[in-house]
């Protein structure tokens, strides 16, 4: 599935970020569909310790249920397991644009997604061939130890910077959302504001509602 720029923007209003960590009996997929069912725009998986094969079964089994809710899905990191699933993009960090094309190894009409936390890494990003921007830490953030927080400022500046959508990262939560008013953000990326909840899906209603009035009023 091919998305268009629009598409994207509109997408980044709700973007949920998966953590297994807290799913105790229950599977991840179980979960994001619970997730996806409640308004979640747009779907990452993300495993920093799951080896290959492991990987790609359950991104392969997300990639359906994302496809079933016409919710763009991206792979965390790894291009390989991305490309294998049949994701509809991959997310990347800015040592990963080192020295490294990734709009070509990924190909035209897949989704690129750069995390940048400053005006010079955001252009950066854009000038690779990102379709989006994950900006932050807006909060400071439990998820990456050494993630500064962004002011409202800077998130502000990189907003007006860029061209292409921005989704702000970091600490984000039901309690603080709102507070990200006027700064520009297509919308907001969580991990632990759902996925550490004991009813996920109540979750990202709630989160739901919250991102659609900083967007759109």
């Amino acid at each position: 599935m091919k998305f268009t720029k629009d598409e994207i923007r509109s997408a980044m209003l709700l973007y949920a970020v998966t953590d297994r960590a807290w799913l105790g009996a229950r599977t991840l997929p179980e979960v994001a569909e619970e997730v996806l069912q409640n308004g979640a725009t747009f779907l990452q998986v993300r495993e920093k310790g799951l080896e290959h094969a492991a990987f790609l079964a359950e991104a392969e089994e997300l990639k359906v249920l994302s496809a079933r809710y016409h919710v763009p899905f991206v792979v965390n990191d790894s291009v390989e397991v991305a490309l294998e699933c049949g994701a509809d993009g991959v997310h990347v960090g800015q040592s990963d644009i080192q020295g490294r094309d990734i709009r070509a190894l990924i190909g035209p009409d897949k989704i690129l997604g750069i995390s940048a936390n400053t005006i010079e890494t955001a252009l950066a990003a854009q000038a690779a061939g990102a379709d989006y921007i994950g900006v932050g830490a807006v909060f400071g953030t439990s998820t990456k130890k050494d993630a500064k927080s962004l002011t409202m400022e800077g998130l502000r500046a990189i907003c007006d910077a860029v061209d292409i959508p921005v989704v702000a990262i970091g600490g984000i939560s039901a309690e603080n959302l709102l507070q990200l008013k006027g700064s520009g953000v297509d919308g907001v990326a969580v991990v632990s504001a759902i996925f550490a909840q004991s009813d996920p899906g109540a979750a990202a209603k709630r989160l739901r509602a919250l991102a659609e009035e900083l967007v759109h009023g």
